[in-house]
């Protein structure tokens, strides 16, 4: 059974622009994909393990080319249950607002946990390797401002730090929809919520 799993960085819940848009995409994905399990994580209620000196340590005996073992490994368990999990998907779906003009930081946090060496990418002779290859991604996201001006896309570092951070372990097909300027008036966003709804809409009866 295929699983999309929905990474869930939104903490308004009802209240959350981006989640309305979500929640499009994924009532569309569930009526033309019954035999798919949804799996999410909400990265606002999930306890994140803290990536503390003896699990730091562990990263670089991985970069090393070294397994773990004793304490180092039982301090990487709850790490590698979370890269497992992410591994297990077959396409992904990610809710995020833009914050200060780039993720929240759980979702900083989760990437930061799960971006690990000989896990999600691996050092190979022609360089670095992206272990997480042949899935798609669906990151749907609600902006107050608007960035698609020339002008204002240098302020936009949601985007292109997901497309490097996704590409660098395999991920390289990504959709975005975005809701954006949510504090341009009134009329103004709810006119482009319900654009990003119904692309989101779109989106999820044929992805992946």
């Amino acid at each position: 059974m295929k699983r999309l799993l929905h990474i869930k960085a939104a903490p308004r819940e009802d209240e959350s622009r981006t989640l309305k848009v979500s929640r499009s995409f994924l009532a569309s994905f569930i009526q033309a994909h019954p035999g798919w399990v949804v799996d999410e994580i909400d990265l606002f209620r999930e306890e994140l393990p803290s990536l503390a000196m003896s699990r730091v340590d562990g990263r670089y005996m991985l970069l090393d080319g070294k397994g773990l073992f004793g304490p180092l490994k039982e301090a990487w368990q709850e790490i590698v249950g979370h890269i497992e999990r992410f591994k297990a998907a077959d396409a992904y779906i990610v809710s995020s607002p833009m914050w200060n003009f780039s993720i929240p930081y759980e979702l900083k946090h989760y990437i930061d946990i799960i971006v690990q060496p000989n896990h999600l990418f691996r050092h190979g002779p022609e360089g670095v390797e992206g272990l997480v290859k042949g899935r798609r991604m669906a990151f749907i996201t609600s902006r107050g401002g608007e960035y698609i001006t020339v002008d204002a896309r240098p302020y936009d570092h949601q985007e292109p730090y997901i497309r490097t951070i996704m590409g660098f372990i395999g991920i390289t097909d990504i959709t975005f929809i975005i809701a954006e300027p949510m504090d341009a008036g009134r009329e103004t966003a709810d006119e482009r919520l319900r654009s990003a709804m119904d692309a989101a809409a779109q989106l999820g009866s044929i992805f992946p």
